[in-house]
């Protein structure tokens, strides 16, 4: 296994690009077996869950070609945009036959489960692993079946695999479904149902849908396909049923990342650096921008000709990060899109260990999202554990240790105070980040941090 040594107390400088979206990638590659006409997304992700679902997908009878265009060759890359390869991918659903998404490959990643719907739909049945992933609470996967359980599919257990068959004749019916959870809606619930009802006959109405613009990229991508949806982006989604789907006119490039670029803003953020994010998904992050800027972080739009000014809300900007000299405590919620991801939970986090009084952070997604607060306070952090709450007294410095990481965005969380912290600190077991960072190690060098990856 893999490991960052991080010295920290080097302010972070430069511009980094951020890249395509994990989370909505990996679902928009699922709709390709949708339709068996090839799909091609740009704008895709060098990352070990890209890869892991490349190999599902060939497994399900896809072809896959990889094209990488010439302008983001690493060779011609400038240091301070290392790390960023905005890739070609086409997928072709050539062999419908198939219909197996093995264990081996599907434990390595939830979003294996997008799959699910796809398959039904348009194949008439699955059999698909329980999906694997993180270790960040209980995430059944009850809403996905009872979805499309009400879609008229017969589901099963098997083995550890779920079985799912369409109704006599192979196709799904439309319906009116109910999507909401004790923590809220689900993002891949809404991804796997919106897209098995695209093939189904007649109206499907998805209400508590998730309002993630991972979900709405999705929406985007079958709409394109030539489904027929509305209500992207809100709890209510329509879909009317269409006889088949086809490939894409045109290349659908997959939308910027918000959770990798609130994650280099943070670490930008607890250097007190100056750091300019190139394709910055600015009307994605709106409650990370408020409780930012509640902390002291200022966010300013660049404009083409180098002046900044306040941002506006847009899907891609250039903007850049400056910090108050003190850091403000605040409170944090987080909650489904539009409320704070869960996602930059360990990030925020390991930025108001150093802030000025006492923060609260409430977790309402996945109570149990806190292994990290055990790896916080081995670098000297003061945080307290009630129930789904933090509450972390800030400290005037984070002091270098080894640290294990448990998830892809506590492992963030880690690196982040590591680049902050006196001395050096080891944060081991780094494959989580490789799951959703691309290089990571090497886009914080390029921004002038003293971080490199060893063998444990």
């Amino acid at each position: 296994m893999d490991s960052f040594l991080i010295t920290g107390g080097r302010p972070l400088r430069g511009s980094v690009r951020i890249n395509g979206a994990k989370n909505a990638c990996l679902p928009l590659m699922a709709c390709a077996l949708l339709t068996d006409k090839p799909v091609t997304l740009t704008n895709v992700p060098n990352l070990a869950d890209i890869r892991n679902m490349q190999r599902l997908l060939d497994s399900l009878g896809c072809s896959l070609s990889h094209a990488k265009p010439e302008a983001a060759e690493r060779s011609d890359k400038a240091p301070d945009q290392a790390g960023s390869s905005p890739d070609a991918l086409t997928i072709h659903a050539a062999d419908h036959s198939k219909v197996v998404a093995h264990y081996d490959i599907v434990r390595t990643m939830r979003a294996g489960i997008c799959v699910l719907g796809p398959l039904l739909a348009s194949r008439g049945k699955a059999r698909v692993s329980m999906p694997g992933g993180c270790a960040i609470g209980a995430r059944p996967v009850d809403l996905h079946l009872r979805g499309l359980e009400a879609l008229g599919a017969t589901i099963t257990l098997d083995a550890g695999y779920i079985v799912a068959e369409a109704p006599k004749g192979g196709r799904l019916k439309g319906a009116h479904i109910f999507l909401g959870g004790p923590n809220g809606s689900t993002a891949l619930g809404t991804a796997n149902v919106m897209s098995a009802a695209t093939l189904a006959q007649g109206t499907t109405v998805i209400e508590c849908a998730a309002c993630e613009p991972e979900i709405v990229d999705v929406g985007n991508l079958l709409l394109a396909m030539g489904a027929k949806i509305t209500g992207l982006g809100s709890p209510r989604i329509t879909i009317e049923g269409v006889d088949a789907l086809h490939g894409t006119p045109n290349a659908h490039p997959v939308i910027p990342d918000r959770i990798e670029a609130g994650t280099y803003l943070m670490a930008a953020a607890i250097t007190h650096g100056d750091v300019t994010l190139e394709n910055f998904p600015t009307d994605d992050l709106g409650a990370a921008l408020d409780r930012l800027h509640e902390i002291g972080v200022t966010i300013d739009r660049v404009s083409p000709d180098g002046s900044t000014s306040e941002i506006r809300n847009q899907k891609s900007e250039i903007v850049r990060v400056a910090v108050a000299r003190r850091l403000n405590p605040v409170q944090v919620v987080t909650q489904p899109h539009p409320g704070f991801p869960t996602d930059l939970q360990a990030q925020i986090m390991a930025l108001l260990t150093l802030a000025d009084g006492n923060a609260i952070i409430t977790e309402k997604i996945f109570p149990d999202r806190f292994l990290h607060v055990a790896e916080l306070q081995r670098m000297g952090a003061n945080i307290t554990r009630v129930g789904p709450s933090a509450m972390i007294t800030g400290v005037r410095e984070l002091v270098g240790a080894p640290v294990m990481a448990s998830d892809l965005r506590a492992s963030a969380g880690l690196v982040i105070a590591a680049l902050a912290a006196r001395g050096q600190t080891q944060v081991n077991r780094v494959y989580h980040l490789d799951r959703g960072y691309e290089q990571m190690e090497v886009t914080l060098q390029g921004l002038g941090a003293e971080i490199e990856r060893v063998k444990e």
